[in-house]
């Protein structure tokens, strides 16, 4: 039995290590404990040419492996549960609404404050890239937005 308490001395904080990632942090004695028990049961198997902790490293995956099969994952009934929440369409007429003001109200910005304002919120783009693509100083870009911006949030807070 000294053999196996010297095992579990030097092998058993390399078993925990990799149980660890595998297995909840709960059930990591149990399993190490299965592992070296497997260990004592099946020393006849062991091959003295090849590596000891190869061959107890494959016993713990086999036994975590186990372990996870069998566990039972915990399961809430649907009656105990509130219905999700429905969509009722509230949100949508919301959005809709909101969507319709911004509109009208980016309609009445001029027209080169509007093209810098889509091209950077709806069409994602960077000020140089739209400075680039309208082939415009890149100042200038920056001045139609905040212009625009300005006037759109007057715009809107009126509304």
């Amino acid at each position: 039995m000294d053999i196996l308490a010297d095992c579990y001395r030097t092998h058993a904080p390399l078993v925990r290590s990799y149980l660890r990632r595998l297995i909840p942090p709960q059930d990591l004695d149990d399993v190490t404990q299965v592992v070296f028990t497997e260990v004592w049961r099946c020393r006849d198997r062991f091959d003295p040419a090849r590596s000891l902790e190869a061959w107890v490293l494959a016993i713990a995956h086999r036994r975590a492996v186990d372990h996870l099969r069998v566990r039972r994952l915990a399961t809430v009934s649907l009656d105990s549960v509130a219905d999700p929440p429905g969509h009722d369409g509230r949100r949508d007429s919301d959005d809709l609404a909101d969507r319709d003001l911004l509109g009208r109200a980016m309609a009445e910005l001029p027209a080169v404050q509007r093209q810098a304002i889509e091209l950077a919120y709806w069409g994602e783009l960077s000020q140089r890239e739209i400075a680039e693509r309208l082939r415009v100083p890149i100042g200038t870009v920056k001045a139609r937005t905040a212009r625009g911006l300005h006037r759109l949030h007057t715009l809107l807070a009126a509304a």
